[in-house]
């Protein structure tokens, strides 16, 4: 009888250490990011410090000068991509040279970027339709000069309903504990 007892007691606790790596291979986290002048790389790599999660950064295929990012000239760059340009082109999609091949892995990605011009600078919606983030749990979060994150956030949602939205958070002047209570909820 003790036998039998001791295989049982064996069997659950490999059955509930398998449950328990299963489990915790479904959590992982990835945090996306696109940052122009190193302040939303900042706060990407606090959100990853603390979530234990996976940075990714996603690159424009024409990187922004200071210039091009000018939001008082409105036609900065001088290509066809500029960033004035592209913020009044809804349709715009600056393409990127992002490899993210392992997405399948994450159930939770952080996604972040600067405010440009009270929403999600065109490039997200490239990364965004290039990587099916439907089903996944999507937490956007920002860095801003003047804007809040409620704009691009409620034009992401529209443009994007399969994702499975989260409220996201404007990054200024955050601390760590302010992260720490906005990434446990």
């Amino acid at each position: 009888m003790k036998r039998i007892v001791l295989f049982m007691v064996m069997v659950s606790m490999v059955c509930i250490a398998s449950y328990a790596q299963k489990a915790a291979e479904g959590t992982k986290v990835l945090v996306a990011y696109f940052s122009a002048t190193g302040n939303t790389e900042k706060a990407a790599q606090q959100v990853a410090s603390i979530v234990s999660g996976d940075l990714h950064k996603i690159q424009p295929e024409k990187s922004y000068t200071s210039a091009d990012l000018n939001w008082r000239d409105k036609s900065s760059r001088s290509s066809v991509e500029r960033s004035s340009v592209e913020m009044d082109d809804p349709t715009s999609r600056p393409a990127i040279i992002d490899e993210l091949k392992n997405l399948a892995e994450y159930d939770t990605v952080y996604l972040g970027f600067p405010i440009w011009w009270n929403q999600a600078p065109r490039l997200i919606n490239t990364f965004l339709e290039k990587y099916d983030l439907s089903g996944k749990t999507v937490i956007p979060f920002a860095t801003s000069g003047s804007s809040s994150i409620s704009n691009a956030e409620s034009e992401l949602r529209k443009a994007y309903p399969d994702v499975n939205w989260q409220k996201g958070k404007l990054m200024n002047g955050v601390t760590e504990e302010d992260i720490k209570n906005w990434t446990k909820k």
